[in-house]
Parts: C-alpha cells; structure tokens; sequence
C-alpha cells in the first residue's frame, strides 16, 4: 500500500507537468497562427484582378512577340525564295544549253545521214579490215565519250557490241550510228534538263508565295503595334461644326 501510494505521488507530478508543457506548446502556436493570419490568407496583390493597363501590358508583350516571331520566319522565307530562285535560273541555263548541244548534234546527224545514203566503199573482207574497222569504232566512241557527247552507258554498250553496234559495219556507217547515238543522248540530256527546269521553277513559284504571305502578315503584326493616334480638336471647333466632327472616324489598325 505504501508503494502504490508513493508510485503515485512520484509519478502524477511528472505527467502533469509533461501535459502542462504540451498545453504551452499549444497555446503558443495557436498564438502565432492567430497573430499572423496573413500567412494563411492571400494578399492583396493575389487576390485583385488584374487591370485593364495591365492586361494592355500582357497584350502588348504577346503582339510584339508574335510580330518578331512573324518577322524571323519572313525573312526566312526570303531567303528560300532567294534560293530556289537561283536554282531555277541555273536549272533554265543548263536546260538552255542542253538544248544548244541537241541542235549541234541534230545537224550533225542530218549531215552523217545524207553521206550514209551512199553506197558504202568496198573493201576486201579480211580479218585484217575487220580488226581496223573495230579499232576505228572504239576510237571514235572514245573521242565522243570524252567530249561529253557518249554516256558511259552507251560506250558501254559500244564495247560489248550490242544495241546495233556491229565492228564489222564500214566506218561510214559507223560514223552514221554514232552521230544518231550522240543526238538521242543529247536529246534525252534536254528532256531531262527541262524537266528539272520546271520542277525548280514550281519551287521558286511556292517559295515566292510563302514570302509574300510571310512578309504580309509581319507587316500586319508590325502596324498592329502602333498605337492609333487620334487627333485631338479643340472644344470650340468641334461644337461650332458638329457635323464634321460626327463623320469622323478613327483608322482601322491591321
């Protein structure tokens, strides 16, 4: 009995002092809290709505974002039309000049085709003629090859003696051939340069486009940056003519 007694009387202090300290504790913060409530609540920069000069401001910075923005891309596009522009005058040069070698080689085989309409010089059939007329062929084939007038393709073709290329034909003929061959390759040279022609040229023409709609619509988002300035008139003026006054109107912007 006299332990439990003392437990108590040793214990019991010690808890309430404890729960006394908790309680401190509480009041303390509930103290804070109550002294500073602006912590908890907005202020008053938070808490108001915008202004109309502030959102003019918000407005303002977003159009002229937007015109920089419109203006890089403008400038841009410019440059591009520049390019394909270049492009299509160097693709209707070289076309230009394909054709230029397509008529050289067309009077060319006109003229080989009218000496082929005579009969051939007869000449011994002997392994030795045909050995030369084959060595004139590929001399001949590598001559044009080197002036730019043989594809590889076609001495190719030359060499290995297909596509109605016979050694054994007179040098004639084969002088006839070869001014044909060199007519279609440079009339096949023209096609294709005129076909890169007009494909540069529908570049240039997209391009140009693009620019124009670019460098509209940059100078569009530069005029809406402009403040309108309206003109002011004296109250005199404006009560003395009513009439004018009222069929004033301010510009339109962009």
């Amino acid at each position: 009995m006299d332990t439990v007694l003392y437990r108590f009387l040793t214990e019991v202090p010690q808890a309430a002092a404890i729960w006394s300290a908790l309680l401190l504790l509480a009041l303390t913060v509930l103290t804070v809290l109550i002294a500073r409530p602006e912590r908890d609540r907005p202020t008053n920069e938070e808490s108001r709505a915008p202004t109309a000069r502030e959102l003019a401001a918000v407005e303002a910075a977003d159009l002229r974002r937007y015109a920089e923005e419109v203006a890089v891309a403008a400038a841009g596009a410019a440059q591009t039309a520049r390019r394909r522009r270049a492009d299509w005058l160097a693709a209707q040069e070289t076309a230009e000049r394909a054709w230029a070698g397509y008529e050289e080689a067309d009077r060319a085989a006109r003229r080989f085709a009218g000496a082929g309409s005579l009969p051939t010089p007869r000449t011994p059939r002997s392994p030795t003629e045909y050995a030369a007329r084959e060595r004139y062929l590929h001399r001949a084939a590598m001559a044009a090859h080197w002036r730019g007038d043989l594809s590889m393709r076609q001495l190719t073709d030359v060499f290995a003696h297909r596509n109605g290329w016979d050694p054994r034909r007179h040098p004639v003929e084969q002088e006839v051939l070869l001014s044909r061959a060199v007519r279609d390759g440079k009339l096949a040279e023209h096609r294709a340069a005129a076909e890169r022609e007009r494909s540069t040229w529908r570049d240039a023409e997209l391009a140009a486009e693009a620019a124009r709609t670019l460098a509209e619509e940059a100078y569009a988002a530069a005029a809406r940056l402009r403040p309108v300035r309206v003109p002011v008139r004296p109250a005199a003026t404006a009560a003395a003519r009513p009439a004018t006054a009222a069929r004033w109107r301010p510009a339109r912007v962009g």
